[in-house]
Order: C-alpha cells, then structure tokens, then sequence
C-alpha cells in the first residue's frame, strides 16, 4: 500500500440523520477509516451494527487530540463555523454540512481558514452528486437565458422528524436557511448571471414555536437576477403542511421547458398513509423522471427521461465522501465550490432579513 493509498483517519461529530449516514458512507470506503465518534447520547438511541465498534468519544476536543486526516461536521449549525476552523487550524481536512454557517462574516472565515490552512474544506450540496440533478441543470441550461426557476419542498413532519425540525429553527430561526442554499444553488447552477435582489416571506404558523425568539417554520422567497430571470422558493415544515404540490422543481426558458416529475405511486394520499410522502428523507432528492418540453416551429414537444436506477440517500452521502477524498488525494482546487457556498448561504440569508424589514434586498 503506497501513501496515497493509505486510509484516511476520521472523526465523525454528530451522528444525527446526516452524521450517521455519513459515518456509514466512511465504514464502506476503504479509503477512510473511522477512527472515533462523538455524539449526544440521548435515551434509547443505538448505533447501526456497521458503527457499534468505533470508539465513542466525549468530546470535539478529544476527536481534534486524536490528530486525524479528516473531521466531519455533522452538528446543529450554531456549531459549525467554530468547528471547522478549530479542526483545520489543527491540521485536519474538513467536511462539513450544510448551511456552511449561520452567517456570512462566519462562512467566510471558515472558507480563509481553508486557504490560510491549505485544508480541503467540502461543504454538504448533496445535489451537486447526483446524476439525476445533473442532468436536470443540464437540461435546464439549454432553455434560456432568461429562466423562470420554480422550486419548493415542503416537509410534513411530526414526531421525531417535527422535533429535528424544531431544534434547527432553534439555529436558523427560517427553514429557508437550512434547506433554502440548495435549491438556490442549483438556480445559481442554471444562470450564470449575478442575483441582484431578493424579497423573502415567512410565517410561524405553530404554538409550539416561541413567539419571541423569531422563529418561522414556512418561508418564501423571490430572486432577480441581471439578465431578466427570476426564481422562487417554498419550504414548510410541521403536521400542518399540505401533500399537495410539496414537491414542485420546474425551468422555463424561451425554448421551452423542464421538470422533476415525481412517481405519482411515491406520493402520499390525503391521510399521508400511503406511498413516501413528504416526510420521507429520500423524497428530499428523489427524481424518477425528468420531462422535456422544447419548442420547434411554435409547436411543444415533450419527452421523458428516465432516472431508473437512481442513488438513494446513503449512496449520495457515499459519492460526497468520495469527492471528498478524492480532492484531497488529488490536491483539487476547491475555490469555486467554497466560493458558491458562501454566495448561496448569503441569498438565503438576505430572504431572512428581507422578510424581517418587510423590505426587498439588493444583493452585491
């Protein structure tokens, strides 16, 4: 075994819904190996079989003593600037979930740590890995400019989806930030042209949030940019969202138009008992068909692409980790890929303020 191909050691913080489907895509990959875990234990909660051999540390400081080639953020995102730029300026490689911070002063250190630090930092855009999105944004691109970009996923969640709800909001007050630099990444995928302003909405439309500390569990918010197009995005969580119309992800151009089309045998019924829902976490990427309407002679012709075959959620998870080593194996420039974090955290963030100031925001 040669140096490049000795595993890299990892600390895996947080082992929530994202943590331990990370720490699992690491247990597959020969070319990591886990060297501890730190977690909150909570009552009742057990590890898959693949986790219950590595060794289960108290603390961040204890993970960074270890001194391994890589930590992966997986915790509340309060934590995850601090984080990241105590495990680089200790020498380690980083990956680290999305949103990349809560603000943007915040995000840009931990991108000027990775550049100071010479480090890989890899944030979680879980869609930039996936063949189907891919093609998506391909397609997309061949329409316009200008674009019209039509997105949401809303998220009936209850139980212990409605309390992981909870807890972010805890963090980012607006649902739009948690979820939001996703989908306005892939609009920023779609259009090459800058974003010059943004109008966010929201509304806190439960008692189980505190009404004094500004938390919303419904946004909505609306981008210009400066070669005409425009886009918008929805996101709800909680028991009152509705099934209907949860999962929209539609382009229009000139020359026509493309969308996600959802097996209609993958929704849920009225009562949500029936097919994934939107509850379901693969739902949050999940693409089936891709249909394609283009313009010829005035007339639209329709196509459809399908996406048999898929990666499901830990086979995503698996090929981030695998970008992951191998920009570090490769030595791969990581500018732009840090660059459009922090230009998506600072759109989504500005539809927060935006609907706080009850005000549209001019974008630099």
């Amino acid at each position: 075994m040669t140096s490049t191909d000795k595993p890299l050691t990892v600390v895996v913080i947080g082992l929530g819904q994202m943590g331990h489907s990370h720490a699992l895509a690491y247990h597959h990959n020969p070319g990591f190996q886990i060297i501890g875990l730190v977690d909150r234990r909570r009552p009742g909660k057990t590890f898959p079989d693949e986790l219950k051999d590595y060794p289960l540390l108290s603390s961040f400081e204890e993970a960074l003593s270890l001194k391994p080639d890589v930590v992966s953020v997986n915790t509340h995102t309060a934590t995850h600037a601090d984080y990241a730029v105590a495990a680089m300026e200790s020498g380690s490689h980083v990956f680290v979930e999305k949103p990349l911070a809560v603000t943007v002063s915040d995000a840009e250190r931990v991108v000027s740590t990775a550049r100071r630090t010479n480090r890989k930092l890899v944030i979680g855009y879980i869609l930039r890995h996936h063949p189907s999105w891919v093609e998506f944004i391909h397609q997309a691109r061949q329409l316009g400019p200008p674009f019209v970009m039509r997105m949401n996923l809303n998220q009936r969640s209850s139980g212990d989806a409605w309390a992981i709800h909870k807890r972010i909001l805890e963090d980012v007050k607006n649902p739009i930030i948690d979820c939001g630099v996703h989908y306005v990444d892939v609009m920023l995928q779609i259009t090459d042209s800058q974003p010059v302003q943004v109008r966010g909405m929201g509304l806190r439309l439960s008692d189980e949030l505190p009404p004094d500390q500004g938390q919303v569990n419904y946004g909505h918010l609306q981008i210009l940019f400066a070669d005409g197009s425009v886009g918008w995005y929805e996101v709800g969580w909680g028991p009152m969202m509705s099934e209907t119309a949860y999962f929209v992800k539609d382009i229009m151009g000139p020359r026509g138009s493309v969308s996600i089309v959802m097996d209609e045998s993958k929704k849920a019924t009225a009562d949500g008992e029936d097919g994934c829902g939107s509850a379901d976490i693969n739902s949050h990427t999940r693409t089936s068909n891709i249909r394609v309407s283009t313009v010829v002679d005035g007339q639209a012709r329709n196509k459809m692409l399908s996406m048999e075959g898929e990666p499901d959620h830990y086979e995503l998870c698996a090929r981030e980790q695998q970008f992951l080593l191998d920009a570090i194996r490769e030595d791969r420039d990581l500018s732009k890929h840090m660059q459009d974090a922090v230009k998506s955290l600072g759109i989504v963030l500005a539809a927060d303020r935006s609907m706080r100031e009850n005000r549209s925001i001019d974008l630099e």
